[in-house]
């Protein structure tokens, strides 16, 4: 590929800063009912990811139909000199219970955008190691110098061969054309936190929501209350010279922004739009105008209770302004903006709410019109067919999530996983004394628009006090015909699971490694794990970058993972969902096949046939008569899909048409 020079980079920005409106949406619907009391990961203290054994580059490891095929850690600016000093630690509390009724939940907003309380004595703009929680005075003050999670690794984004890293101290850039061998091609210090990252042709995009976060991306921070040269909200790199990204646009917002979605308007080519997802406090009026923390009872204007709707200009970039505040979590009949989840205590055996006036994550996808917002306490349904004004069609709530996180869809927009960010991603959640339905995945299928409750999915191996441990980020893998995902769980390594039976999701493949340190709670391990062309790529929080393959296995046979494999693309953002297609090719075909043999949905003599038939068409230059077999069995596999039900019926006609696409390819 092309060769490039690896760097450092810092840079200078114009600020951008606009106003916007709010809109009144529609009311929440019934929550799902809860499930009885749950097990605990206790049952599973068999599993081989027990008691591995703790280091920082040399932990233990376990593996299940995967393979570490590449593994690198951060270059220079963004690894602590120390892993124990420099990254976050937390002294486990041996005595603190796993599911003490009304514990209150930190979330991933406080522990990783809040500045810590400076300490006492400590000079001006320096600040402890962090304390999740600290004071709004506090989090109002920026400061310089790496602390806590500062140079943590955070989420990833992909376009061809180039794979963005963000880090709360700026991103890095790789070229992973050959997964086995990738290569840092520039370092991009630029501080603010979480630093997630999308990518939109020569655009990058990147979450800034730590008060420290400058205009001109510098590493000082600031110290002022107020000030012009802060900047929080969603920066913009030209990337089109990969080795020197060029900021050109930094829109403020009053909450910053945690996380970000790209949604493309297929009405709309000249725009890329940007739901911006801000959690953390606002800022003071007198440092971006119109920002106001009021409850809506006093101030209908508030920053809280609505996402930032960002217009980006695709021929004028620098243009980028806010043009919409919508109200999605209003109530449709008093037209009140505090219309979900109020928060507090649900009662013994039931994870305290938190109020819903944000969203941690969304998650859009533009092919059916629909987007799955986390939002705090509540998970919401949108119609996005109109993304600047994106209206509420229904919203679940559950007393076993603590926090609201983020969303996945299935293929077909038919289901939707949301994840549970119990202890804010900073705390040990998958103890053996922990419940399996805490901090855990819901699994929802979509019906007329409504969410209905399926289930719960949780990483099932039980692990230490030292390993931070709860769902997180993760993206589908596109097997034909299956629903498949794999997931992170920061120090609980990551899973893949088959949710293809809401009802009942498996887990098929998983990786993990013991805790870093021995004693400490260093937080690390996996922020995002992700599908992208053929490998799963991980983003670890202390350790650095990891790339996978999946292997065969009695889950997963290999043809469905080169059928995986076949789905190409030139962009990934995990929050902007494409609808995944895959070529007719013999793989795809085999990978049908192995399915209806694995659940017996054919018999021995027509399955046989049909591998024979697909093994003699299988060439550059097949006989016609090899096709005409294959043909009538394609056929005979659509008259059976007719008396088929179910997956099963779905799977006989995409062979049957897979079959018929391939064999009319080769006959011309």
């Amino acid at each position: 590929m092309k060769g490039v020079d690896q760097r450092v980079l810092c840079f200078s920005a114009a600020l951008l800063v606009a106003s916007a409106v709010g809109l009144a949406q529609n009311p929440p619907q019934n929550p799902p009912a809860a499930p009885p009391e749950g097990q605990t990961a206790a049952i599973n203290s068999g599993d081989p990811r027990v008691g591995l054994k703790p280091g920082y580059r040399n932990a233990g490891v376990a593996a299940k139909n995967m393979e570490l095929v590449a593994t690198m850690p951060k270059p220079g600016p963004f690894e602590p000199k120390d892993i124990l000093e420099g990254a976050a630690t937390v002294t486990p509390d041996a005595g603190r219970g796993a599911a003490a009724a009304g514990s209150t939940a930190t979330t991933a907003a406080t522990a990783a955008a809040t500045p810590a309380t400076p300490a006492a004595g400590a000079p001006a703009g320096s600040a402890a190691p962090g304390a999740p929680g600290a004071p709004a005075a506090a989090a109002a003050a920026g400061r310089g110098g790496p602390r806590g999670l500062d140079l943590a690794n955070s989420d990833l984004a992909f376009r061809r061969a180039d794979m963005f890293l963000g880090n709360f101290n700026g991103f890095n850039t790789y070229d992973i054309e050959t997964p086995k061998k990738p290569r840092l091609l520039a370092s991009v210090v630029c501080p603010g936190g979480q630093g997630d990252m999308s990518v939109h042709g020569n655009l990058l995009f990147m979450s800034v929501e730590q008060t420290r976060g400058r205009v001109d991306c510098g590493t000082q921070g600031v110290t002022e209350t107020a000030s012009a040269e802060r900047f929080r909200g969603v920066r913009i790199f030209d990337i089109s010279d990969i080795s020197h990204p060029k900021q050109i646009a930094a829109v403020q917002t009053c909450r910053g922004s945690h996380t970000h979605t790209l949604v493309a308007d297929p009405k709309d080519k000249a725009n890329i739009y940007v739901y911006g997802s801000g959690t953390s406090t606002v800022r003071p009026g007198d440092e971006l105008a119109g920002c106001s923390s009021e409850d809506p009872d006093k101030d209908p204007n508030t920053a809280l209770f609505s996402i930032d709707v960002i217009q980006v200009p695709l021929a004028s970039p620098e243009k980028a302004k806010i043009v919409n505040r919508p109200r999605i979590f209003a109530d449709l009949q008093s037209g009140a903006i505090a219309g979900l989840e109020k928060g507090g205590d649900r009662g013994p055996g039931t994870q305290p709410s938190r109020v819903t006036n944000q969203c941690h994550d969304i998650t859009v996808f533009p092919e059916v019109g629909l987007a799955a917002g986390a939002c705090s306490g509540n998970g919401i349904l949108l119609d996005i067919s109109d993304p600047v004004h994106p209206v509420r069609l229904d919203a679940a709530s559950d007393k076993n999530f603590a926090y609201w996180h983020s969303a996945t869809f299935n293929n077909d927009g038919t289901k939707v996983i949301f994840t549970d960010e119990w202890g804010g991603g900073t705390s040990p959640r998958c103890r053996a004394t922990d419940l399996l339905n805490w901090g855990a995945d819901a699994i929802f299928d979509i019906v007329d628009k409504k969410l209905q409750f399926r289930s719960y999915y949780k990483m099932p191996a039980p692990q230490t006090e030292q390993e931070n441990c709860v769902a997180h980020n993760g993206s589908l893998i596109p097997v034909p015909g299956r629903d498949i995902m794999v997931q992170a769980w920061y120090q609980g390594g990551l899973s893949v699971f088959d949710f293809t039976d809401s009802a009942h999701p498996v887990e098929i493949a998983f990786f993990d490694r013991g805790p870093i340190d021995a004693v400490k709670r260093v937080i690390g391990g996996y922020w995002s794990t992700y599908w992208y062309n053929g490998r799963i790529y991980g983003s670890e929080i202390a350790r650095g970058l990891d790339i996978f393959k999946l292997t065969p296995s009695e889950f997963l046979t290999q043809n469905e993972i080169d059928a995986a494999a076949g789905v190409q693309l030139d962009e990934f953002n995990a929050q902007e969902q494409p609808r995944m297609t895959w070529p007719a090719t013999f793989k795809v075909a085999r990978a049908y096949l192995d399915q209806l043999n694995r659940s017996k949905a054919l018999n021995a003599a027509r399955a046989s046939a049909l591998k024979s038939a697909i093994d003699k068409a299988d060439k550059d230059k097949p006989a016609k008569g090899a096709l005409d077999t294959l043909d009538t069995l394609a056929g005979e596999i659509e008259k059976d899909a007719a008396s088929a039900s179910g997956v099963d019926a779905a799977r006989m006609k995409a062979l049957a048409s897979t079959i018929k696409t391939r064999t009319a390819k080769l006959r011309t």
